[in-house]
């Protein structure tokens, strides 16, 4: 029993410890959710709201980190911790330097699969890394990925070991000082050119999946014909059958089935179309059976809605939603926080703007050359906010 009691005492020690090392970098402006940020609760929703699994790991926290020169191996010894998935130059990140063109920043920590995982694929997830991002599993490089503002993943099934794994990410951003999609970012921020984002800046996240598995989906309503078509892109065999349910809350709406991946059609009748003032959203079920057996299963979510364009007859364009002339009006969202640079500080934090824009009577927000995390376009969808969706533009 003393054993036990040692054994939580130091552990409870141990997180006192990580805890006081990390803190809020510089006296910059912090938001009211600032300091709600702890290194064991950091970003704990589930990232990916648009195909859902029930097992997954969340990464986030603190890892190590290294700033060098670009061309030079990884460091034998790191400078410190780093909360992630906060930049670099961020003061939520406890660090709040910047990288720049010649230098590299390293990433480091461990993690265990969890036992029940066994027999599955484990794929590693980031949301989005500014820019180059190279990622090891115990030494065994596994990938690389370039693009500030995507989702990217890896099978890192082959490099696993049992009990602790060693997680290393080398991440290069030339900023302001490359051609690569940046937006706002400058080395220079003034007026309105804002501070640059290196490295880490989404959820890191793990989950198990069977070798035959639905990787992503996309869906195609038509409200005219009274249809949703729904796409399940699978990584399957031809023995595996794919089928997509759609609900109204409890009441199952429509079902079908597809094979190799092809599209499903389900008929809507009288659908309750989505708009800002009654932003209703369909539950989906995707589930992929090999043999009969289900073998994945994924859950999702769907808008019956239509956005169009018609002239009228005074000869003027207007925008239409469901097929009736809409005036969209909204804000220009830079998507910048002062703490977190490019990252909110909390979920609750990444809905508030778009609740307060809706609060002001706004119906829509033009995302302004940057993409978000994808809770983000999941809350505009929930609370009712059209999104109009720049692409992060770069220099000359």
């Amino acid at each position: 029993m003393k054993k036990i009691f040692l054994a939580v005492a130091l552990l409870a020690v141990g997180i006192s410890t990580a805890s006081a090392e990390w803190k809020i970098a510089g006296d910059k402006i912090r938001t009211k959710w600032a300091e709600e940020v702890t290194p064991s609760n950091v970003l704990p929703e589930y990232p990916r709201p648009q195909l859902v699994r029930s097992e997954w790991q969340n990464l986030n926290g603190l890892w190590n980190y290294a700033i060098r020169p670009k061309d030079e191996a990884k460091p034998a010894e790191m400078d410190g911790d780093i909360l992630v998935p906060f930049a670099v130059e961020s003061s939520l990140s406890g660090v709040m330097k910047p990288l720049g063109q010649h230098s590299a920043l390293w990433y480091e920590r461990e993690f265990t699969v969890p036992s029940a995982w066994k027999g599955n694929r484990i794929l590693l997830h980031f949301g989005a890394v500014d820019w180059h991002a190279q990622v090891w599993i115990n030494d065994m490089k596994i990938g690389e990925h370039k693009g500030g503002y995507s989702p990217f993943s890896f099978d890192i099934t082959p490099a696993l070991q049992k009990g602790a794994n060693k997680l290393t990410v080398k991440v290069l951003d030339p900023g302001a000082d490359g051609w690569q999609p940046r937006g706002k970012q400058s080395n220079r921020p003034w007026i309105l050119w804002y501070t640059s984002v290196s490295g880490i800046w989404q959820t890191v996240w793990m989950e198990p999946v069977a070798e035959n598995r639905v990787e992503s989906l996309k869906t195609t309503p038509d409200i005219d014909a009274g249809i949703l078509t729904v796409k399940p892109n699978v990584k399957a065999d031809e023995n595996c059958v794919a089928e997509v349910k759609l609900f109204d809350g409890d009441n199952l709406i429509a079902s079908g089935k597809s094979m190799n991946g092809m599209e499903v059609t389900l008929p809507v009748p009288n659908a309750k179309l989505w708009s800002p003032e009654s932003p209703f959203l369909y539950d989906m079920e995707v589930t992929l059976s090999r043999n009969g057996k289900i073998v994945d299963k994924v859950k999702s979510y769907a808008a019956m809605r239509k956005f169009s364009m018609k002239m009228g007859a005074d000869h003027i364009i207007r925008l239409q939603l469901n097929n009736e002339d809409y005036f969209q009006f909204g804000t220009l969202d830079q998507g910048y926080w002062p703490d977190g640079l490019y990252t909110a500080p909390t979920d609750e934090a990444l809905a508030f703007d778009i609740i307060k824009t809706k609060e002001l009577g706004y119906n829509m927000i033009r995302k302004h050359i940057k993409v978000e995390p994808a809770r983000w376009y999941t809350h505009c969808d929930r609370i009712g906010m059209i999104v109009w969706q720049d692409m992060p533009s770069g220099d000359e």
